[in-house]
């Protein structure tokens, strides 16, 4: 990167290419910010699904009863989403509903999200698979949100995975799990990872030459 600002989507696009969740996370905690990995419960659809965006954050919390206009918020958040942008849905934790699904999946899709992170259920499963949008979730229930969920608020801070995202942090996924980047300190942490995995390649190299652990930590300082 050279010290030069990079604009999302070549961004994006080096992230997707160079990094994964492990490398991001060690760079952060040499930054001072050393709890930025979602929850282990928040696992994704696909495995081979990474998810790099900007957060577009949604609030939902249960209810006990059918609401008047139930969909109103929700529809309102989903087509606002930006291009680049990944949707991240906090239930504060419900196992009420599966409030994301195939339909939810789409309409995001259609507007340029890059994924979909949520704390909570989903259903539609094997659409969702079809349509190749990727999602994590903590789990599956075919149940609608409707009477049982209510989306109340989008574009604020929200609690997912056991951390609290603001809207326009990034979002990094892989099948190890979910980090999150604070806007403010992104091209630094992506500058510095890619620093990092560079000399991961150099160590792996060595050791596959045979050299002991000891003298190619000491080289290059990472493991």
């Amino acid at each position: 990167m050279n010290g030069d600002k990079l604009g999302d989507d070549r961004l994006f696009e080096l992230m997707v290419q160079k990094l994964y969740s492990g490398v991001i996370c060690d760079t952060m905690d040499e930054l001072g910010y050393r709890n930025q990995a979602m929850n282990e419960r928040l696992r994704p659809l696909e495995n081979d699904k990474t998810i790099v965006g900007r957060a577009k954050t949604i609030l939902a919390v249960d209810v006990y009863y059918v609401h008047d206009n139930p969909y109103d918020l929700e529809i309102e958040a989903l087509d606002s989403i930006k291009p680049g942008e990944v949707a991240v849905v906090s239930t504060n934790r419900s196992s009420n509903n599966g409030i994301w699904g195939e339909l939810l999946s789409t309409a995001a899709h259609m507007r340029g999200a890059r994924g979909a992170i949520v704390d909570g259920l989903i259903r539609d499963t094997s659409r969702i698979v079809e349509l190749g949008f990727p999602v994590f979730c903590t789990g599956f229930k075919p149940v609608d949100s409707r009477g049982r969920g209510l989306v109340v608020d989008y574009d604020c801070p929200v609690e997912a995975g056991g951390i609290v995202v603001h809207p326009g942090d990034l979002v990094f996924a892989d099948r190890d799990g979910v980090a999150v980047i604070p806007s403010g300190i992104v091209q630094e942490t992506v500058r510095r990872a890619i620093e990092k995995v560079e000399r991961e390649n150099h160590t792996r190299k060595e050791l596959l030459e045979g050299k002991l652990l000891k003298e190619v930590y000491e080289k290059y300082g990472v493991l």
